[in-house]
């Protein structure tokens, strides 16, 4: 197969410069070992600590232990920043949701552009590294039809109590649909990252502060543009010979953030103040200078993706850029039984868009204001609360209101928002509450370009996709009741490590704002339930080891506002040994992601969302991937060999990821982390 053949191998010289640093990392460690008299390394795994802001803002930098487990390595969603399970357009860097509910706690202001957060770092999770020595590490991962993940990091301290570090990430695909050739780019992605962190010699004091830029290029094709001879989704699984609806069109994305934490302690651990600085950008372009057009038996011009066009029949230029700057600030302690955090934050933002004037074309490209600039200072309060007996039980309750908009900046008509959430515990069972209300995002509010057009704004907004009135959306609340199990079972002889975790959740969803079959937003009238049900078993029989999860979800899945496959579950089957002289351990086993049909979300590229349609069912199916993973002292690899039953049992020669987006081929996967500790 032409997987087997490793084209992969040729997209390795753009990794040159930084197998150079790395080639030059592994010289110093082997001349510059740091061993004691008797020849053992000092450093290594467990004298490197991560240590992450949410410890710090438990008054606590006590720190993590590096994981070197195998268990994550090989799996993809393990890759990027958001693990959770997404639906995407097929191709690794391209645009995704999240597959599954998930509840929202993002407050007032919010730019609501999303599709590339998995691939972003968060600025209040990043980790930052206690060692004794000099850290570093690289990890890449290629795949034969062109997928790369690649990542370096070195840290280091300056002196005992301070330290810094660089890191630097890299994302990357080619085409799978109407590709040219094996190296046909259709993903760039590149993030730097700038991190450190501070305590003085008491510990009185501590400071976290990192800044990230990140640049991501992702080709815009349309999904799959059916021949005359291709009747069903089944006739389209001829990838690179494909026809795409787009051609020449891109987003482009930058994100630049800095961020800093810091904390005092006043009165030993019960009173510490603290104080937290963000400031970022967000700057999305979508550009189409080649619209493809047809002509109809009477001449006139045939939109052939986009809906309609307001302003060029020829070329698209939609661009949006949102600033943030806030500014929190709060009290937080810690006892053996009792934990609190009080804060207020101030947030200051802005967004402003731009659009082709009417009139302009490929050679004649003229930019106007799409709306007038939409500014915000908004004060928000929120905090926690926990009191723990022992392990016994334990109960906790968090919240996060918006106030009110300060005065000197225009903002929206104001409307109060917030979530609270409060959890009991007691010894394997808990429960948990979970109540909130917000505001749709700005870009639900507005959004004025060449194809869509809507403001939600002042709420006299006249469409000119619909020529109605567009009105204004009220609050989305939703009511959220969790039941959860985690127990550990007793070894019951070979059968060890048994770990089992199960939750049942009930939702109600009132004035849900989502994107509708038009593309544009709307509200749904009526209320939307939920039960989903998610259970883990993890357990190790002798040397093999089990690892399965399941999530169940029931309620009109395929109904107006949400769209949710009814079952998604992944299993993991895995064997472990030592071998050559217990000089390595490795694991070889297999991995099935199974996923329920339903009419998933398609994608507008212009606004970079996700919306509904009702002529498309993905249908069920099961990816399967066999690999190798071992573990040589301070290397990791593995080889995969993914979806290994593309075309096997009877099933498809392949599965769609979105609405006429296919999913990756039968590939070959290589990945190698490299740890150095001196």
């Amino acid at each position: 197969m032409k997987a087997l053949q490793f084209p992969f191998l040729l997209s390795w010289p753009r990794l040159w410069p930084f197998v150079c640093v790395l080639l030059a990392l592994a010289a110093s460690t082997a001349q510059a070992q740091v061993v004691d008299d008797s020849t053992k390394a000092l450093y290594g795994p467990k004298t490197t600590r991560l240590i992450y802001e949410a410890e710090v803002l438990r008054d606590s930098t006590a720190g993590t232990p590096l994981d070197t487990t195998l268990t994550k390595w090989p799996q993809a969603r393990f890759w990027f920043h958001d693990t959770t399970f997404q639906q995407d357009l097929g191709t690794v860097g391209s645009a995704s949701r999240p597959l599954l509910y998930q509840p929202n706690l993002e407050l007032g202001a919010r730019f609501g552009r999303n599709v590339f957060d998995k691939y972003a770092r968060d600025a209040r999770t990043v980790p930052y590294y206690d060692s004794r020595s000099p850290y570093s590490f690289f990890r890449v991962v290629q795949s034969g039809s062109g997928e790369q993940v690649f990542e370096i990091s070195y840290s280091r301290s300056l002196k005992k109590n301070f330290s810094v570090g660089i890191a630097y990430e890299r994302i990357a695909s080619n085409k799978v649909l109407a590709a040219k050739g094996s190296r046909d780019g259709l993903v760039e992605h590149s993030n730097l990252l700038f991190f450190g962190r501070y305590q003085n010699e008491n510990e009185r004091y501590h400071l976290l502060f990192n800044f990230s830029n990140v640049r991501h290029r992702a080709l815009e094709q349309g999904g799959i543009k059916p021949l005359p001879n291709e009747n069903t989704p089944q006739d389209l699984f001829n990838y690179a010979q494909q026809q795409v609806w787009l051609t020449q069109a891109a987003n482009n994305e930058d994100r630049d953030e800095f961020y800093l934490t810091h904390t005092y302690r006043l009165l030993g651990r019960g009173l510490t103040v603290y104080h937290t600085f963000d400031a970022k950008r967000q700057y999305n372009n979508f550009a189409d200078l080649g619209l493809e057009t047809a002509r109809t038996s009477d001449g006139s011009l045939e939109r052939t993706f986009f809906p309609s066009t307001f302003n060029s029949p020829t070329a698209t230029i939609d661009r949006a850029e949102y600033r943030q700057l806030e500014n929190t600030f709060g009290v937080l302690g810690r006892t053996k039984a009792v934990e609190y955090r009080l804060y207020a934050r101030d947030r200051i933002a802005s967004v402003t868009s731009q659009t082709l004037a009417p009139g302009s074309t490929t050679a004649n490209l003229m930019l106007r204001e799409a709306a007038p600039k939409r500014q915000f200072n908004q004060l928000f309060v929120g905090g926690t609360a926990a009191f723990n007996y022992r392990t016994i039980y334990a109960i906790e309750t968090s919240g996060e209101a918006y106030l009110l908009p300060l005065t000197g900046l225009s903002t929206s008509s104001y409307s109060l928002e917030y979530w609270a959430r409060g959890s009991v515990r007691t010894g394997p069972l808990s429960a948990e509450a979970l109540i909130n209300s917000y505001s749709p995002t700005l870009t639900q509010q507005e959004f004025i370009g060449n194809h869509y057009a809507w403001s939600h704004w002042s709420g006299n907004y006249t469409s000119p996709a619909t020529n109605a009135v567009d009105g204004i959306f009220k609050n989305t609340s939703t009511q959220q009741l969790t039941g959860r199990l985690q127990l550990k079972v007793p070894s019951l002889g070979l059968l060890t490590g048994q770990r089992f975790e199960a939750s049942v959740s009930a939702v109600n969803i009132a004035n849900l704002v989502y994107y509708g079959t038009t593309g544009a937003p709307q509200q749904l009238g009526t209320n939307r339930n939920l039960v989903i049900a998610f259970a883990r078993h993890r357990t190790m029989l002798g040397r093999v080891g089990f690892d399965n999860q399941a999530t169940y979800t029931k309620g009109d899945n395929d109904s107006e506002g949400l769209r949710i496959p009814s079952l998604v579950t992944n299993s993991r089957l895995f064997y472990e040994s030592y071998i050559f002289r217990k000089a390595l351990f490795n694991q070889i086993g297999a991995e099935v992601y199974y996923q329920s049909a339903f009419r998933g979300y398609t994608y507008n590229p212009t606004a970079q969302q996700f919306y509904q349609q009702d002529h498309f069912t993905i249908g069920a199916h099961a990816i399967a991937d066999v690999f190798f993973v071992a573990d040589i002292k301070a290397v990791s690899l593995f080889l995969k060999m993914a979806y290994v039953n593309q075309g096997l049992a009877g099933s498809y020669n392949g599965y769609y990821a979105s609405p006429y987006y296919t999913g990756y081929p039968r590939r070959f996967q290589l990945g190698v982390k490299w740890n150095f500790f001196n």
